[in-house]
């Protein structure tokens, strides 16, 4: 089995929700995203981020407002739309049942 890409189809797989729980307090630039996932020590690069947030900007979940900046110009600040938060709930509730499996086969 490859340990490696296990690991790395399960981060895939929670990328999204992960992004999601970030916005779902206050909108977030790119490049914060990225350090509050890494802090979080789910890695992720640039490459990887801009295409999901494209994507989930497509699908309605998320939407971007742009602020003026104090360092340049300003910066596209991503938020979660209100079918986003709707979207989010779902996963909390998919996120537990997953876990509680988890946790039952763990026993």
């Amino acid at each position: 089995m490859n340990v490696d890409n296990a690991k790395s189809q399960m981060r895939k797989g929670m990328l999204e929700y992960c992004i999601m729980l970030l916005l779902r307090d206050e909108p977030c630039y790119s490049s914060d995203i990225i350090n509050r996932l890494k802090d979080a020590n789910l890695l992720v690069v640039e490459g990887t981020l801009y295409p999901l947030l494209t994507r989930l900007r497509k699908d309605g979940v998320l939407s971007y407002e742009w602020q003026e900046s104090t360092q340049g110009p300003p910066r596209k600040y991503y938020v979660l739309t209100e079918e986003g938060k709707e979207s989010l709930a779902q996963l909390e509730e998919a996120w537990q049942a997953l876990e509680d499996t988890v946790h039952r086969l763990k026993q």
